[in-house]
């Protein structure tokens, strides 16, 4: 059946900063379908520059009300939005549901970087994935066969993600009067997000010396180490999917079962999200913590980097449930997460308590992990990225069909219908 946009009709919600959500909707509008946007600030408003954007300035208590009377008035078929756990996408969603309508989510990979996430009803805790088995998975791959590329070493995309951000939130700032009910998804005001942007871009080339003797140390020190795998404590996974509330929380957890259960000549090293912008003063309760529990100087602290450099001579990692994980049980090494996550089957994560991780971690079924992102990488993870221009020519060729298609990507790979996946040619 030929693929067509006809007698659909898109309306968007929040994408990611950038212009990646207008050139989606331009190609769904080629393909025949009707697209609309929503905007909530300026940030949005500048990323959309046609006709068919639908500015609302309301309150968020009064949102589900005007999100039911645009879906009625404009005879909504599918809503599109990047994320769904801001309050805005959260209520959208349960509303779409109910509706009948078909939910269209993208997220950062869950094989970053050379990857995107799109999903239909949820990402992250809310995917289809955490329901699925690795057997079920595995099934359904019986027919196909596919050369897998290596694991990705590098974030290609940083340089461009951090300036769309800090493009996005002028925008936001210089217009606030116009969207005076608008009310960031985070606790920072727009302001200070503004800033911290600005301030991470200023002070990269400092973090990189930072970070390049950090790891030199490291690799030089002939230590044993455990690699953690922080994340950003504002992110939907770390507040949403996990027991902590703050950063401090999991830090304090890690640093006491490190102590107890490490053999005295290993280390800990803390390897910071790449985004990390300072809001939480991470490495300054990490000194504290590793004070406390009597291991200063067995613990070291990377603000961001190429992950694959810690990862390739590391014992073991822990983390709350960042998707960087992905990059560890692909080696075939240990792994110790906290939250929920797509990859947290029971072949692949430790259950053991973390001072006993230390002391001896469980391997991971690496056989079974291959079959899981071989399914991962003929469904959901779709080769690109939304903030350079040439990861939104890559993604652009290949996503537009998914969304079309009656299936979502996971009913279509077990029916047989799933298209003809794109083969990424890695390029260092």
């Amino acid at each position: 059946m030929q693929l067509s946009g006809e007698n659909r009709r898109f309306l968007f919600l929040q994408g990611p900063h950038g212009p990646y959500f207008h050139r989606l909707g331009r190609m769904l509008t080629a393909a025949g379908a009707t697209v609309w946007r929503v905007g909530f600030n300026r940030g949005d408003r500048a990323f959309w520059p046609s006709a068919s954007y639908i500015p609302y300035k309301g309150t968020l208590a009064d949102w589900p009300d005007a999100f039911a009377t645009l879906i009625t008035d404009h005879a909504i078929t599918d809503i599109v939005l990047y994320g769904d756990t801001r309050p805005i996408h959260a209520q959208a969603v349960s509303i779409a549901r109910a509706a009948g309508l078909t939910v269209h989510v993208f997220e950062e990979g869950y094989l970053r970087p050379y990857w995107i996430t799109y999903e239909r009803g949820g990402s992250n805790g809310h995917s289809r994935l955490m329901q699925m088995t690795v057997p079920q998975m595995q099934k359904a791959l019986e027919s196909l066969d596919m050369d897998l590329p290596d694991a990705p070493a590098r974030w290609g995309d940083m340089r461009q993600h951090m300036f769309w951000g800090a493009i996005y939130h002028w925008f936001v700032l210089a217009g606030f009067w116009d969207y005076r009910n608008f009310k960031p998804h985070r606790a920072l005001s727009v302001g200070q997000e503004f800033w911290l942007y600005c301030k991470r871009l200023a002070l990269m080339p400092v973090h990189r010396w930072e970070r390049m003797l950090a790891t030199f140390r490291i690799k030089h020190g002939g230590f044993p180490y455990h690699l953690v795998l922080l994340q950003l404590e504002h992110d939907a996974s770390f507040q949403m999917h996990s027991p902590f509330t703050t950063m401090t929380e999991f830090l304090a957890v890690v640093v006491e079962g490190f102590a107890k259960g490490a053999a005295p000549h290993h280390h800990l090293v803390f390897k910071a999200h790449p985004l990390e912008d300072g809001r939480v003063p991470v490495a300054r309760e990490i000194r504290r913590l590793a004070k406390l529990h009597g291991v200063t100087g067995r613990v070291h602290f990377v603000r961001g980097g190429k992950l694959a450099a810690l990862l390739n001579h590391a014992r073991s990692a822990i983390t709350v449930n960042s998707t960087a994980a992905q990059q560890v049980l692909w080696r075939g090494l240990p792994l110790k997460t906290f939250g929920a996550a797509v990859y947290a089957k029971p072949e692949f994560v430790s259950t053991q308590s973390l001072p006993d991780f230390f002391r001896q971690p469980t391997r991971p079924d690496s056989r079974a992990y291959r079959d899981y992102r071989h399914y991962l990488l003929e469904t959901s993870q779709v080769p690109g990225g939304f903030y350079s221009s040439r990861g939104r020519r890559e993604l652009l060729r290949q996503v537009v069909d998914m969304m079309l298609q009656a299936e979502d990507p996971y009913d279509a790979l077990s029916s047989g219908n799933a298209a003809p996946r794109q083969q990424l040619r890695l390029v260092t």
